[in-house]
């Protein structure tokens, strides 16, 4: 399926179902807000890492939250759909902003339920050992929900945007996690090592 969008090139990735704030500054992109606003419609957030990347998210405008007096605005939107960039054109006809032919990717949501398990854990025991309370739900949780919280660069964001399965995603993140805690577990010991000087310490008998 191929669709034309105004676009708006940024130094982040999109995940689908991500509610995204953002503060509007540009006149291109207020025209562009205003533009969807008034017109209905939607427009892609294009990821650019050192350059303008083929892989970005189709984004839909939800609300206007505040105009300032000198045009800029925040806004609020959600992410749906990952779409490939097959044309850019800067500026579209008549326009301010960019905008361009885009495809949107197909996306398996099937896992394995003893895979999903497996995510649930790992990602239970990294906010554990964060020292953040995150509740996660059976089911309301999947690859995108968390990612940005996880320590991710961009470029592996970008990486796991790219990949159209959910099984896919979901190994991934669990390489990436059982790389990161043992790391993390080590902090943790140090920290407990630490707490103990000053402390009068019991020393197991040496035979020799």
């Amino acid at each position: 399926m191929q669709v034309y969008l105004p676009l708006f090139p940024l130094k982040l990735v999109a995940f689908p179902g991500e509610n995204l704030n953002l503060h509007i500054f540009e006149p291109r992109y207020r025209q562009l807000i205003h533009d969807i606003k008034d017109n209905g419609g939607a427009f892609g957030i294009c990821v650019y890492i050192d350059k303008l990347m083929t892989l970005g998210t189709e984004v839909e405008l939800l609300e206007i939250s505040k105009v300032y007096d000198d045009g800029r605005m925040d806004i609020k939107t959600v992410a749906r759909r990952v779409f490939e960039l097959i044309s850019f054109d800067n500026p579209m006809q008549d326009k301010l902003y960019a905008g361009g032919w885009v495809k949107i990717r197909d996306n398996d949501p099937r896992i394995p339920q003893s895979l999903y398990n497996e995510f649930l854990f790992y990602l239970k025991e990294l906010f554990r050992l964060m020292g953040q309370k995150v509740e996660l739900k059976p089911l309301d949780v999947n690859s995108f929900s968390y990612s940005h919280k996880i320590g991710l660069k961009l470029e592996e964001e970008y990486e796991l945007l790219s990949m159209d399965k959910e099984s896919e995603r979901t190994k991934f993140l669990i390489s990436y996690l059982m790389k990161v805690i043992p790391v993390l577990r080590g902090i943790e010991k140090a920290k407990e090592k630490i707490q103990m000087n000053g402390h009068f310490k019991y020393l197991d008998p040496l035979n020799f």
